[in-house]
């Protein structure tokens, strides 16, 4: 994914890029003073906008509520990519299952789902020793 979205910085699209409890502290400043949805209405003008890493910590309710909420507003109107280790149909296991289904119905309507398998990269790079810069 981090090709597609260099990719789409050097083709000049604005590029918003989160991860999930970015979104949740984001909450958090705004709802104090009422303006979520001025924020949520800021990241979208964004061209394409980015979740990264769902599933991999524990989601707090005002990150799922974020996720929900950026989802909701952009529905149909921009793209979203997220990734995730787990199949959006586990969404429901990070969060309450009504804002679960929500989020992925709205995510998924039109979506082009992209599964991998196979060894990290990034490991797999480590072990091999490349991109490994000795500490002094």
């Amino acid at each position: 994914m981090e090709a597609s979205i260099q990719q789409a910085v050097e083709a000049g699209l604005r590029v918003a890029w989160f991860r999930l409890e970015d979104l949740g502290a984001l909450m958090r400043a705004h709802r104090s003073d009422d303006s979520v949805t001025k924020v949520v209405a800021r990241i979208l003008r964004a061209d394409l906008v980015v979740v990264d890493d769902i599933g991999l910590l524990p989601v707090g309710t005002d990150a799922a509520e974020g996720l929900y909420r950026l989802v909701d507003a952009a529905y149909e109107k921009r793209s979203i990519a997220v990734s995730s280790n787990l199949h959006p149909a586990g969404f429901d296991e990070l969060m309450p299952k009504t804002l679960a289904t929500a989020t992925v119905d709205r995510l998924l309507h039109h979506a082009h789902v992209c599964q991998t398998s196979g060894e990290s990269i990034r490991l797999s790079q480590a072990l091999a020793g490349k991109g490994v810069t000795p500490m002094n």
